[in-house]
């Protein structure tokens, strides 16, 4: 009896817990697999992704999203036509190389999230190089796949002179700002926000450095935007729409309050600098997502000039066929209405 009752007394027990339980089961269990790469390591470039999974947007909108690094935008961009990804952060530019040499497999960007493009040059600022033009047949640290080596044919074009009398220097990012601390270089080709931070961490802060951002020497490309998996737009459509939703508001947020971006990246990431994070974070929204384009048309959001420019320059810059529309590289029919894009005050 004392068994049949122990037996019983159990069983009701694990009934009990089965009904308790399934409330997290099935709210688990109907949440959609997204799987985002954010391009880089984790730092603030990924901010508003962090702050929008911290403070549980994805999960609101249905969405069990999977955040991981990345190793640059090539990779990122091969990993999610690969199908191992859903979406994730990549530049435009190399987006379109990829399109152009894999165009069973091409991408399309969903959002913007460097509405001015981040590439630039930076030069010591005792140096011999006072203006672009000086960069002729000078010596510039910028690893092959580097974004700012790719792109610095349309920009030394467009200073006048010829880009290939440029030499170029290829070593680690650690090892080669070193070098460049110590001379050995003329300049760094860099995200403009990377390349500030890093050079600052060897001792070489912002007032010894000018800074040659390509979007302020004529360059109208986008930066990076989110590039989505053409399965997935086809096939789970309302996922993307609210996974771009979701980190709208997460950027949206974490351009209003940087610090809260930090304290994302500190959460997901405890070996990180959060104060150094925050000062990343406000390079980037000061200097590429608050701009008077996404101030009138909010976070993420393209317009056909702007895009087009994208091409054009990209296609100048690698050599590419001509040919490629807007409709081959964006779709806004993920974005949210302008209300839920606007920026906050």
């Amino acid at each position: 009896m004392r068994r049949r009752s122990f037996l019983h007394a159990t069983a009701a027990t694990a009934a009990s817990s089965l009904m308790a339980a399934p409330a997290f089961v099935r709210a688990a269990g109907s949440l959609q697999k997204f799987k985002f790469n954010l391009g880089w390591k984790v730092e603030a470039s990924g901010a508003g992704f962090l702050l929008a999974q911290q403070r549980g947007y994805y999960k609101d909108a249905g969405l069990d999203v999977m955040i991981d690094t990345g190793n640059g935008s090539a990779s990122a961009i091969s990993l999610v036509a690969g199908g191992a990804y859903d979406c994730a952060s990549a530049d435009l530019a190399a987006m379109l190389e990829f399109n152009a040499a894999n165009p069973a497999a091409a991408l399309k960007a969903v959002a913007i999230q460097y509405d001015l493009n981040p590439n630039a040059v930076i030069v010591r600022k005792d140096g011999p190089i006072r203006k672009p033009g000086d960069l002729a047949a000078k010596t510039i640290l910028g690893q092959p796949f580097n974004a700012s080596r790719k792109l610095f044919p349309v920009f030394a074009k467009a200073q006048g002179f010829d880009p290939s009398s440029v030499k170029w220097e290829s070593a680690t990012p650690d090892i080669g700002d070193t070098r460049f601390v110590k001379g050995d270089f003329d300049a760094v080709a860099y995200f403009y926000f990377t390349g500030l931070l890093n050079l600052k961490a060897r001792g070489m802060g912002p007032e010894k450095l000018n800074v040659f951002r390509f979007s302020d020497y004529g360059m109208k490309s986008y930066g990076n935007g989110l590039v989505a998996n053409p399965k997935s737009m086809a096939e789970h459509p309302d996922a993307m729409k609210a996974f771009v939703k979701a980190s709208t508001r997460g950027w949206i947020e974490a351009m209003a309050d940087p610090q809260a971006g930090a304290a994302a990246v500190k959460a997901r990431e405890p070996l990180a600098d959060q104060t150094l994070e925050f000062e990343r974070l406000k390079l980037i929204v000061d200097g590429s997502m608050r701009t008077p384009d996404t101030l009138r048309d909010g976070w993420g959001a393209a317009t056909q000039t702007r895009l087009q420019a994208t091409i054009d320059e990209t296609v100048g810059a690698f050599g590419m066929k001509p040919g490629l529309t807007v409709a081959d590289i964006w779709t806004g029919q993920f974005l949210p209405a302008p209300a839920d894009r606007k920026l906050k005050a």
